[in-house]
């Protein structure tokens, strides 16, 4: 069974960083999308960035390989760290970024994160149970 297991959250003021990771057994991440998502208390759950997997096809799809949401562009990096663990670096962070983040896997093979649904979430087939980011002012 793929398990996947979120680390690195904690209590962190504005303007610092954080650096957290997705890691699995098991499974070889390398091959198919992973995707980071956040929930704050009382929101509904959203992506935050999206990883294409390194199998992608690229005369078949427009792939850049990396996506976010507009809110983390230019302060949060997601990249593969090996072939079974994910990281997601959060410079810049501010109170709005507090949540519960959680990461996710696409099941089939070598895909873009271009081709999934529009926040990600519909086509994701495997959840971490998350860790909790929270950034004071």
């Amino acid at each position: 069974q793929v398990q996947l297991v979120e680390s690195g959250g904690g209590l962190v003021q504005s303007g610092g960083s954080l650096r957290l990771t997705c890691a699995t057994s098991g499974y070889t991440l390398d091959y198919y999308a992973v995707a980071w998502f956040r929930q704050a208390p009382g929101k509904e759950r959203e992506g935050v960035a999206c990883i294409s997997s390194s199998e992608v096809v690229s005369d078949v799809v427009d792939d850049r390989g990396t996506y976010y949401v507009d809110s983390v562009k230019g302060r949060f990096t997601i990249s593969r760290h090996n072939s079974n663990t994910i990281t997601l670096q959060m410079n810049s962070l501010k109170p709005e970024d507090t949540g519960t983040y959680y990461c996710a896997a696409d099941p089939r093979f070598g895909r873009s994160c271009s081709v999934l649904s529009p926040d990600w979430s519909d086509d994701m087939g495997y959840w971490g149970k998350g860790t909790l980011v929270t950034v004071s002012s």
